[in-house]
C-alpha cells in the first residue's frame, strides 16, 4: 500500500490499472501489485495515470479546504460557527502549528504525487513500447512532478528533492535556489516531450500539455522575480493560438466549458459514487454551500474584504460569490440555519461560487472540474513580468485583454487601464489578479511574493520572516531525527 509520506513509504508497486474508457471520465478500476512494475504498455499507462490521480485527493487542494485562500484577505474559515475551530480557525488568525494536520496533510499529497512521478520517469524508460508514447508518459511525469513541487516550494520553501523510490530516513532540505532548479530542469524536459493541446484526441484532455508546462513555468520564474524568462514562457503560451478566453467570465467555470479554450491545465471529476478512484475530484467536498441546498459543509467563505474590493459593476464580483437568497441553475440558495445571516464583524453568509455545479446534494460537487492553470492567469503573468521588464505598453495590452472580458461588452465598467508609471501599473495588475483569480489559491502568495503580506494580513496575526512559509510538519522532523530543518521562527 502506497503512504503518503516522503519518508515512511513502500516503494511503488501497486498502481491502478487502466480501463479502455475516456482518461478523465472514468477511473481505473483494480489494483496491480508486482515488483517490476511498469512492464509492459499498460502498466506504463496505469502508472502514469495514477500521478493525475493525486490531483483529485482532498489533501492535494490545501488539506480538503483551501487555506491557502483563509489564510488571505479573501477568504475566511466559513462553515458554522462552531464547526472546523480547531481545524481551520488558526489559519484565520495565523495561529497554525508545526502540528496542524492540514500542514501535514499537504505535504505527504504533495510528495505521494512525487512519489508517482518516480516511477514513471525512473522506469518507464525500460518499458518495450512505442517510443514517441514512451517519451510523452515520461514528459507528463516531469511535469507532474514539476507541478507538485512548485506548490511545496512556495509553501515550504526548500525541500528534499526525491527522485528515487527507495525508502529512507536520512532526507535533508535542499535550499530554495535548488529546489526552483528542479523544478525549471522537469518543466523544461516536459516542453520538449509533450503535445500541444491541439494535437491530443478527446480522449485524453486533460492531460499535460507543452503549453500548460510552458504557463507553469511561466509562473514559477515569476515567483523567483525572474521577469525575463516569465514574460518568455508566458507570451510563447499567448502566441501559441493554443488558447483564448471565454466569452464571459462566468462560464469560464461551468461544464459546458470543461477543458475548453481557457483551460490551460485542469483536473477533472464526474461525480459518482466511490470517492477518488472512481473519479471524483474531492477539491470541493469542503467548500458548497451549508444547509438547503445540502451542497458540503461551507467552508472558504468569501470575505466582505474582497467583495467591497471589487470596482463597482465588476461582474466578476457575482460570479464568484454565491449569497443567500440567489438562484443558480433554478436552485435557491438558502443557506445554513446555524450560520449569523450578519455576523458582528459584517460578515454575510456567503459561499465560493467558482466551484458550483448543478445539484442538490453534496455528492454532486464531486463532478466540478477545477482549472488550476486558467489562460487569463498566463495573460497576468506576462502583463506583471512585462511591466517589471519595462514594457508597460505590451503589459497594458494583455491586462486590458482581461478586463474586456471581464466588462462583457458594457462600456459604462471596468475601463482600460492606461497607467504607464511601473510602480502604479504593479499595482493595477496585482489588483486584477486578485479580482480575476479571487478563491483559485492565488492572493495570499501574491501577497507574500509581492511583500504585501505585512501591511495587508497583520492585523490578521501575519509575523514577516515566519508566515510567509508553513512549517515543515513536526511528525516528518522526527522521523529523520531532525535531519529535515526547520522553517524560521517555527517552534
Amino acid at each position: 500500500m502506497f503512504k503518503n509520506s516522503i519518508l515512511v513509504i513502500i516503494i511503488i508497486s501497486t498502481f491502478l490499472l487502466s480501463c479502455k474508457e475516456e482518461f478523465l471520465e472514468k477511473a481505473p478500476q483494480d489494483k496491480l501489485t508486482q515488483e517490476n512494475f511498469p512492464s509492459n504498455p499498460a502498466d506504463a499507462l496505469a502508472a502514469t495515470n495514477a500521478i493525475y490521480e493525486v490531483l483529485r485527493f482532498g489533501t492535494y487542494h490545501r488539506g480538503y479546504y483551501p487555506i491557502d485562500d483563509i489564510m488571505s484577505d479573501d477568504a475566511l474559515k466559513g462553515s458554522s460557527p462552531g464547526d472546523l475551530v480547531a481545524d481551520l480557525q488558526p489559519f484565520d488568525v495565523f495561529d497554525h502549528n508545526v502540528t496542524n494536520p492540514f500542514v501535514l496533510n499537504w505535504w505527504r499529497a504533495l510528495y505521494t504525487g512525487v512519489r508517482r512521478a518516480n516511477v514513471v520517469i525512473d522506469r518507464v524508460s525500460q518499458v518495450e513500447m512505442d517510443q514517441n508514447l514512451k517519451e510523452r508518459y515520461i514528459g507528463e511525469a516531469k511535469f507532474l512532478r514539476g507541478l507538485y513541487y512548485s506548490d511545496l516550494a512556495r509553501g515550504y520553501g526548500g525541500v528534499p528533492l526525491v527522485t528515487e523510490s527507495a525508502i529512507r530516513t536520512d532526507y535533508t532540505r535542499a535550499t530554495i535556489e535548488q529546489t526552483y532548479d528542479f523544478i525549471e530542469a522537469d518543466l523544461r524536459a516536459a516542453i520538449e516531450a509533450l503535445p500541444e493541446k491541439s494535437d491530443y484526441a478527446a480522449d485524453d484532455l486533460g492531460r499535460a500539455t507543452k503549453g500548460a508546462a510552458k504557463a507553469l513555468l511561466a509562473r514559477v520564474y515569476l515567483y523567483q522575480e525572474e521577469y525575463d524568462s516569465a514574460a518568455f514562457f508566458a507570451e510563447e503560451v499567448i502566441n501559441s493560438q493554443q488558447y483564448d478566453l471565454e466569452p464571459s467570465f462566468e462560464s469560464a467555470f461551468r461544464e459546458e466549458t470543461e477543458f475548453g479554450s481557457e483551460s490551460v491545465f485542469e483536473i477533472g471529476g464526474i461525480g459518482v459514487q466511490g470517492g477518488v478512484t472512481a473519479g471524483n475530484n474531492e477539491y470541493t467536498t469542503g467548500q458548497g454551500v451549508r444547509g438547503n441546498p445540502n451542497r458540503g459543509i461551507g467552508a472558504n467563505r468569501p470575505s466582505m474584504d474582497l467583495i467591497n474590493s471589487f470596482e463597482a459593476g465588476d461582474p466578476r464580483m457575482q460570479a464568484t460569490v454565491i449569497f443567500v437568497g440567489e438562484v443558480l441553475d433554478g436552485i435557491e440558495i438558502v443557506g445554513d440555519s446555524q450560520t449569523p445571516d450578519t455576523t458582528a464583524t459584517g460578515q454575510i453568509e456567503t459561499y465560493n461560487q467558482k466551484i458550483w455545479t448543478p445539484g442538490t446534494t453534496p455528492f454532486s460537487n464531486t463532478a466540478h472540474n477545477r482549472r488550476l492553470i486558467r489562460y487569463a492567469e498566463v495573460l497576468l503573468i506576462a502583463a506583471e513580468a512585462l511591466n517589471r521588464s519595462n514594457n508597460a505598453a505590451q503589459a497594458l495590452v494583455y491586462l486590458n485583454e482581461v478586463r474586456e472580458r471581464a466588462r462583457e461588452g458594457n462600456e459604462s465598467i471596468l475601463p482600460d487601464i492606461t497607467e504607464t508609471d511601473p510602480d502604479l501599473l504593479e499595482g493595477l495588475i496585482l489588483e486584477e489578479r486578485r479580482h480575476e483569480l479571487a478563491m483559485e489559491g492565488h492572493r495570499f502568495w501574491d501577497l507574500v511574493r509581492t511583500g504585501n503580506a505585512e501591511e495587508v494580513l497583520g492585523t490578521f496575526g501575519f509575523q514577516t520572516n515566519k508566515h510567509e512559509l508553513l512549517p515543515i510538519p513536526q511528525s516528518e522532523r522526527d522521523i529523520t531525527n531532525g535531519l529535515l530543518e526547520q522553517n524560521p521562527n517555527w517552534n
